[in-house]
């Protein structure tokens, strides 16, 4: 903890209910006056009422020793955010994490430009995005490795082309946004930038153009940046995006993570290029996607 605060990097700490409900108020003690900023709560997994009074008992207990709470592993929020504040994520989605052992059936490329319009409404999602290890390369010898949702394939895969990870970090909300991939997978990538860049606590959303299971389009500003993510299904696409939403009289240094040229998520996923160009609020984008792909657009003002 004391090399994180020396760094300015908090730690949150893992853990399944079931211990934490045992024993709650001597952790939030013990773990508080360690310098824990809060934990990650998982494995609730049901909606009945123990689980629910389980869930009011934790966010009061962990508000009194000032711990955030993200719950894992539970049903989708119905605005306990609103009472306590330092609950500030909820995965009840069908994240990331579920396409290692869900059946090829389940087109996680539509979901990803579905949820939006949905799940979303009720809240931020722990979602756990950004994959760059989109073939799995890593994990082939893995003992945990298992056939991902891919088609007439055996490779273990996200369904996904890189540059969409990347907008997923704006498009599926969370104040608590993670990296999901190793650290290997990141070191030295050109593209890891944007999450140097990107600021989760926004201060203003807007959705810009989208169609359910079609794709989606969606900015969002924290401080004086903007943050622009564009996800399409399993067809390719262009969309064309007035930039009006950026302040008036100002130029801004947009840093485009769009598709590469022969990208497309099935083929070719990991195809991707580094644009950059300086815009005003008077400019028009168009947002080129392959298929099954997006785009993710830092605006930085000079």
């Amino acid at each position: 903890v004391k090399y994180g605060e020396e760094r300015g990097v908090g730690l949150i700490l893992w853990l399944g209910y079931l211990p934490f409900a045992g024993q709650m108020e001597e952790l939030c003690k013990l773990y508080s006056e360690m310098g824990i900023k809060g934990f990650k709560v998982d494995f609730m997994d049901r909606d009945d009422q123990q689980m629910v009074r389980f869930v009011y008992d934790a966010a009061r207990t962990a508000a009194r020793y000032r711990l955030l709470l993200d719950l894992h592993g539970i049903f989708k929020p119905a605005g306990i955010q609103r009472t306590y504040p330092n609950v500030i994520n909820f995965e009840g989605v069908h994240g990331l994490e579920q396409v290692k052992w869900s059946p090829v059936e389940v087109d996680q490329v539509t979901y990803d430009v579905t949820v939006p319009f949905i799940r979303m409404m009720a809240g931020p999602m722990d979602y756990t995005p950004s994959i760059f290890d989109i073939m799995y390369e890593r994990a082939k010898n893995s003992p945990y490795r298992k056939q991902w949702n891919m088609k007439d394939s055996k490779d273990c895969r996200i369904n996904s082309t890189l540059a969409k990870q990347i907008a997923n970090w704006v498009i599926l909300y969370s104040p608590l946004q993670m990296a999901a991939d190793m650290i290997e997978n990141y070191e030295g990538h050109p593209a890891f930038q944007f999450f140097r860049d990107f600021d989760a606590d926004c201060d203003w959303s807007e959705a810009l153009a989208g169609e359910p299971g079609e794709f989606v389009v969606i900015v969002r500003r924290a401080g004086e940046k903007y943050f622009l993510g564009a996800a399409t299904n399993e067809e390719a696409r262009e969309v064309t995006v007035a930039l009006d939403f950026l302040e008036k009289d100002k130029t801004y240094r947009a840093v485009i993570y769009a598709d590469g040229k022969d990208a497309d998520w099935v083929t070719n996923p990991t195809a991707y290029e580094i644009i950059e160009k300086q815009v005003t609020a008077t400019d028009i984008l168009s947002v080129n996607m392959a298929k099954g792909g997006g785009q993710a657009i830092t605006f930085m003002p000079l």
